[in-house]
């Protein structure tokens, strides 16, 4: 597999697996470099060579280009001659809801999807599906909504902007908003005039991030058109009350009670202002907020959907003539 998405990779290799990764490009990006000299115990780096001399039991794909570098390096093609996953993450981008998926009709491929409204949303023709939501390692409750303020964990806000509902922040104006992420310090300059009360609060570790988010009173999730955000789910498992805008995913994974979800931003606002403005009821919204996140996206449930994904893919390969 691939290092794609770090809290994804975090939660996937703490199952029982042993998890190949090829060595980092010449850029340095790839590979277990993230991990520093610190690699989790049953993930480890292999060479091309190595895979070809010893094929893995399955392959774990995320980009369409992987299936060409996996046909060049291990000479074997995924889904035909390899058993094979492709882990689509995203919401389809243009045509909806006919969007066809690249890898429709593609029946030696497993095809799982990480959230019930990306299968219904995508068109996946004959290739089998899967179901396989987000699993969280439980942060602990840390919340102590100390700061009256909003947090706002989003990578790339600026070049992402309605995507992740960034222009919805100037209908917070109001409110002391701390951004977290990559390149969220370009937010202040990019809201200009219409939001002078938005602060950079870093590009932070995952506990240094966690610590962070819970001194915030409010989480405050924005995000239009996006697979479910795990920093939403670690913000729950925080203790954190959620205001979040109703779209894709939402309504399954945030019960009403955990703060307020509305695709009406004026009803947003007016929940924010109150939650604010009373810690007692924020924090009960909070623990509200964690037990949902704890029941849904616990790791346990994640990592056996995956064993039985792993051993469903096989299953698949061996039916494919």
């Amino acid at each position: 597999m691939w290092d794609v998405h770090g809290g994804y990779t975090d939660s996937l290799v703490a199952g029982t697996h042993e998890y190949l990764f090829l060595p980092p490009d010449s850029s340095g990006r790839g590979g277990l470099a993230r991990y520093g000299d610190s690699p989790p115990s049953n993930a480890c780096q292999v060479t091309a060579a190595e895979l070809r001399d010893r094929p893995p039991d399955v392959v774990l794909l995320q980009r369409m280009e992987e299936i060409d570098v996996c046909s060049k390096l291990l000479r074997l093609r995924p889904g035909r001659e390899l058993p094979a996953i492709f882990l689509e993450h995203n919401t389809p981008k243009t045509e909806v809801p006919s969007t066809r998926h690249p890898l429709a009709d593609e029946p030696g491929m497993l095809l799982v999807h990480v959230t019930h409204f990306n299968e219904l949303f995508w068109d996946c023709g004959a290739t089998p599906t899967r179901v396989i939501e987000h699993g969280v390692a439980d942060p602990g409750l840390r919340y102590t909504g100390r700061l009256p303020r909003l947090a706002f964990v989003v990578n790339e806000p600026v070049r992402r902007w309605r995507v992740t509902g960034t222009d919805l922040l100037t209908r917070f104006a109001d409110c002391d908003v701390d951004a977290f992420g990559i390149d969220a310090d370009k937010l202040p300059e990019a809201l200009g005039s219409g939001h002078q009360r938005v602060f950079f609060a870093g590009n932070l570790s995952p506990n240094q991030l966690y610590d962070a988010m819970a001194e915030r009173r409010v989480y405050l999730h924005l995000n239009r058109w996006t697979s479910l955000g795990l920093s939403l789910i670690q913000a729950m498992m925080l203790g954190m009350p959620v205001v979040v805008l109703d779209t894709t995913e939402v309504s399954r994974a945030v019960p009403a009670a955990a703060g307020a979800l509305s695709t009406d931003i004026t009803e947003l606002l007016t929940a924010t202002r109150a939650l604010l403005n009373d810690p007692d009821e924020a924090l009960h919204r909070g623990l509200i907020a964690r037990r949902a996140a704890l029941d849904l996206y616990g790791l346990p449930r994640f990592l056996h959907d995956w064993d039985l994904a792993f051993k469903e893919a096989a299953e698949v390969a061996v039916r494919v003539p």
